[in-house]
């Protein structure tokens, strides 16, 4: 992705787009060890590549395909690492940096460890997995974050309690910490039934969820149609505070289905196409994918040989296709309308270069047709949203992009019981810092570690990959894990006998968010 948004800049492609990078990310992409495992996986693939090309250039008979192939990724391998190692000196986070500072892009942040904020317990849980991901963001970009991707773009609004307490709506908590711009499903704005990502038809792992579920049609979000359009911004009702007129000063950004869909469909969406290369079949001497998706049904056994240029000429059309797209839409809502639109193609990074291993490319493209096109403007959100402030303010519905439009993909049969330990814990964290007024170091030691650990748990991954079953046993393993460090750490706490050895073996395990504030998980007034 750096590669190819430096050679646009280098270039002078006159792009602009949005980037997410969640704080946990950012704090792994900035740890010593993950890059020395980054060159250690690369120095693997290398030699992969070369022992595979050495076999087979010994088979008879020869298969020249074959040889083409591993002669291919031995130095795409080779120039990834030279570009890693050398181009930008091992700091990934740096190179996005420099892209932010020179007006290319605009990082948007996250919540700390990716929590899913509806579903927390305590207000103050949802304060600390913001003020975390925003002072980490601080500490690594230099800057406040203006924008954020909330978590599984799940989204409530305020609601009172059983017990008579009104809890404020997400739009309060990120109005509070700066957030001026968040983005949300298609349904979330327009209403009507869950489209797109939402509706289960898409490529990756998140199509698992509806092929392994049949969701009951009581968890499915059909709302009224609002009449609003994703064509442009929109101020979030303070669902909080202030009458129904007031808005919360900050604005969402829905995805756009029609481009959404051109990308993410498991039907007919670019990625499937026969020439791309193939994610699932790998050989059994490397890993590495020598095969192309070939066509609909056909069995992994059955795959043909991957051509990189065949799907190099695809990436070409799919660009120009998309570019035109988009600039159709345009238009045609400006005919319509008489107003300018705005196009938002949102999409999971791992899409590109992962499930999809032409996105990159096909992303660099896209970017030099629009940029050439004098009816777009390219630009980021929180750009958009101050040259263009939202016109009208919407009460946005409880949602996220998961199957269905509601928190199922995270609270079902399979993942229930995580909610409970997640509840006690958040309860837990803010009675200790409550108690903690003037920590002693050792005291603050283990408190850090604590909401650290409380953070971690908290991490909307672990219900995620027990519904999608893609990797559940680590899932659940990590979810204890989290748990029990938790546990161990708040114990000694209340027992005013903080384990500060403890706590410093648990940080060297994950290292992250070094700077962080238990204060942060105080009851919010």
């Amino acid at each position: 992705m750096l590669e190819t948004l430096y050679a646009l800049r280098d270039e002078g492609v006159k792009f602009r787009i949005t980037i997410g990078i969640t704080p946990i990310l950012a704090e792994q992409l900035d740890d010593a060890d993950v890059k020395d495992h980054f060159d250690q996986y690369l120095d693997d693939r290398i030699e992969s590549a070369k022992k595979d090309l050495e076999l087979f250039s010994a088979e008879e008979p020869q298969d020249e395909q074959m040889i083409v192939l591993a002669k291919w990724y031995q130095e795409t391998f080779e120039r990834v690492k030279e570009t890693f190692d050398h181009k930008f000196n091992r700091d990934i986070l740096g190179a996005f940096k420099v892209l932010q500072d020179e007006g290319y892009i605009e990082i948007t942040t996250c919540a700390a460890t990716h929590g899913y904020l509806p579903l927390m317990g305590n207000d103050s849980t949802i304060e600390a997995q913001l003020r975390t991901g925003i002072r980490s963001y601080e500490r690594m970009f230099g800057r406040k974050p203006t924008g954020i991707w909330l978590p599984e773009c799940a989204y409530r609004p305020a609601y009172v309690t059983e017990s008579g307490r009104r809890r404020p709506g997400i739009e309060h908590f990120l109005a509070e910490n700066g957030i001026k711009v968040f983005f949300s499903e298609t349904h979330t704005v327009t209403g009507g039934k869950p489209v797109g990502v939402a509706g289960g038809d898409v490529i990756g792992p998140y199509g698992e969820i509806k092929r392994r579920y049949v969701i009951p049609a009581s968890k499915e979000l059909n709302a009224p149609e609002s009449g609003a359009t994703t064509m442009h911004p929109h101020y979030v009702y303070d669902t909080t505070n202030h009458p129904a007129e007031q808005h919360s000063g900050v604005s969402v950004i829905a995805r756009n289905n029609r481009v959404g869909q051109q990308v993410w469909s498991a039907d007919w969406g670019y990625p499937g196409d026969f020439d791309y290369r193939e994610f699932h079949r790998k050989a059994g001497t490397s890993g590495i994918q020598y095969w192309r998706i070939t066509g609909v049904g056909v069995d992994l056994g059955h795959k043909d040989l991957y051509h990189p240029d065949w799907a190099a000429y695809k990436i070409d059309q799919h660009a120009e296709h998309f570019a035109h797209l988009v600039g159709d839409q345009l238009r045609k809502y400006y005919q319509e309308t008489g107003k300018f639109g705005l196009v938002a193609a949102n999409y999971d990074t791992e899409l590109f270069g992962h499930w999809w291993y032409e996105g990159v490319e096909w992303l660099g493209k896209v970017l030099r047709h629009l940029s050439r096109m004098d009816s777009v403007e390219l630009t980021t959100a929180s750009r958009h949203v101050a040259n263009y402030p939202p016109e009208n303010v919407l009460n946005l519905p409880e949602s996220s992009w998961g199957a269905g439009g509601t928190h199922f993909v995270w609270d079902n049969n399979e993942t229930h019981w995580m909610w409970a330990p997640i509840h006690e814990a958040e309860s837990r964290m803010e009675a200790l810092a409550n108690k903690y007024t003037s920590p002693t170091p050792d005291e603050a030691i283990v408190l850090a570690q604590t909401a650290r650990e409380a953070l971690l748990l908290e991490s909307s991954d672990w219900p995620f990959l027990v519904t999608t079953g893609q990797a559940r046993e680590y899932s659940i393993q990590r979810f204890s894990q989290h748990l029990e460090r938790f546990n161990r750490l708040a114990a000694s706490l209340e027992k005013d006998a903080p384990d500060v050895a403890l706590a410093e073996e648990l940080y060297e395990l994950d290292k992250v968010f070094a700077d962080i504030d238990y204060r942060d998980f105080r009851t919010v007034n």
